[in-house]
């Protein structure tokens, strides 16, 4: 149960401001429809995060547990500098296949704008790092969801609200310390 707790909150602190959120608000925007848009974003993720969840689960099969104790450690302080870099969405992300309708340009953007995110990343590391890819991934889906359906219902007003630096110091800090546990094999803890 602590992988799928800790996936939620890790991936649900480190969603906030990212790029994907930032794509949830426009397409909220620009489409209005906020179920065809949530139900893409659980699509999108659960396939993306999904398939990070199993490359974690083989990179255990192939690394040696020491090396990955240090790849892994490694990823995680990583991901902790650049979760204190603020994303940017670029607008042609959100003109990919508008001839689809709503559903199918949020599952197709969203899940190419996931590709080599942060949260993707987190998903294979904590995948790797708990054994428990299912829990894993249903925690990263879950933290995903968290962040991004009150950006599809509320919009860019709730935004402005939200202390993005306080929010990105958290996450990255999460991710830090797990980097340190990792690394100096303190497991009780996770």
């Amino acid at each position: 149960m602590d992988s799928f707790l800790i996936s939620t909150g890790i991936v649900a602190l480190a969603e906030i401001g990212d790029k994907t959120q930032l794509l949830a608000f426009i397409l909220a925007a620009r489409f209005k429809q906020p179920i065809p848009i949530v139900l893409g974003i659980l699509a999108a993720t659960l396939v993306n995060h999904g398939l990070a969840g199993a490359l974690g689960t083989w990179i255990t099969t192939v690394v040696n547990p020491e090396i990955l104790r240090w790849v892994l450690g490694a990823s995680f302080i990583g991901m902790a500098l650049w979760t204190l870099i603020p994303d940017k969405i670029e607008e042609e992300e959100t003109q990919i296949a508008k001839h689809i309708g709503v559903f199918g340009t949020t599952l197709i953007t969203f899940f190419m704008a996931e590709m080599g995110d942060k949260t993707q990343l987190a998903t294979v590391a904590l995948a790797a790092h708990f054994s428990t890819p299912i829990l894993v991934v249903a925690g990263t889906t879950l933290g995903m969801l968290i962040a991004d359906v009150p950006a599809v219902f509320i919009g860019n007003k709730f935004a402005n609200h939200i202390p993005m630096k306080l929010v990105h110091s958290v996450a990255a800090t999460i991710f830090l310390l797990m980097g340190l546990f990792t690394l100096f094999k303190i497991d009780s803890l996770l």
